[in-house]
């Protein structure tokens, strides 16, 4: 595994320029791909790699959608669409709103559309209990669009409730981000413990395909562990391109800018392409049907898996 140290040039005020397609196309999927990208565990790089890898996609010419089901907006703030006051997500869920008049344009990009968070979405918990079927209301709607797409992202917030459950219902694949460095797997038993019940219950066609290394620093011993520990334990699934702990990744969403238009030379950038191009030909080859029985994990006292 490649070591990738911080990038720590000068940070000057980005000057914003149209982005172009990539020189090499990424593998267009039979099928929708549609991804839940979870990890109950804050402060790991969920909302980050959701969007850059949407970006990156997009670059590479093909149709992505990024659905903000967080209440925090981070999301809809790194994309750069209007989101606070504007319909959105939380509308669906709801039923006022059709899914199709709430899609945004993300600016700048060939074929990147967003369906924003907004304040009201903090609500959505409490009013989705009383709703028949809550646990599919987001599938039922995607049902309606999904076509219309290659790839679609679902970023969910940092929680196991019936907000994520609804990402899990609509999704056909989990990607987790699991930061490199200490307890970076503690809750990961119960992040798949959910995962199986909703796979056996409510989607079966759910499967774990993807797990990406963020804030990675290959300097050290400990970020070097957690890898291997990764790999050993989901060597299928584990795309083996740490992202690196990288100060052009975290500035880019102050600028409403992915890191894609923000430094797309940066090494945080860089490894985000090289992921969404791995996550393009898995799909080109298995059509994302992925096999992955892992429901449950255990755990030492050090908390490496046991």
């Amino acid at each position: 595994m490649s070591q990738s140290g911080d990038d720590s040039r000068e940070t000057s005020t980005p000057k914003v320029v149209g982005v172009r397609r990539l020189k090499e196309a990424m593998a267009k999927p039979a099928s929708t791909r549609i991804f839940t990208v979870a990890n109950q565990k804050g402060g790991v790089g969920k909302t980050t790699t959701t969007v850059n890898i949407a970006a990156a996609l997009s670059m590479g010419g093909l149709r992505v959608l990024v659905i903000d089901l967080d209440p925090q907006g981070n999301a809809s703030t790194a994309l750069g669409v209007p989101h606070r006051d504007n319909a959105g997500i939380y509308e669906v869920l709801m039923g006022s709103h059709e899914i199709s008049t709430v899609v945004q344009k993300v600016a700048g990009f060939p074929s990147l559309d967003c369906i924003s968070s907004n304040t009201s979405l903090a609500n959505a918990e409490i009013n989705l209990v009383s709703m028949v079927a809550r646990e599919l209301q987001l599938k039922e709607a995607l049902e309606t669009i999904s076509v219309n797409y290659d790839y679609i992202f679902i970023d969910c917030p940092p929680s196991l409730g019936l907000l994520t459950v609804n990402a899990f219902a609509a999704a056909k694949e989990l990607l987790i981000p699991i930061q490199a460095e200490y307890y970076a797997l503690e809750g990961l038993s119960q992040l798949l413990e959910t995962y199986g019940v909703v796979k056996k219950r409510l989607n079966p066609s759910l499967n774990l395909s993807t797990i990406i290394l963020t804030m990675f620093d290959g300097r050290t011993r400990l970020a070097n562990d957690v890898a291997a520990n990764v790999r050993s334990h989901f060597p299928n699934e584990l795309i083996d391109i740490p992202i690196p702990r990288a100060v052009r990744v975290s500035e880019a969403p102050s600028y409403s800018q992915t890191v894609m238009t923000y430094d797309p030379l940066s090494p945080g950038a860089i490894a985000y392409m090289q992921v969404a191009r791995e996550i393009a030909e898995r799909g080109k080859a298995k059509d994302g049907n992925f096999d992955s029985n892992v429901v449950s994990i255990n755990y030492k006292k050090d908390g490496e898996i046991a």
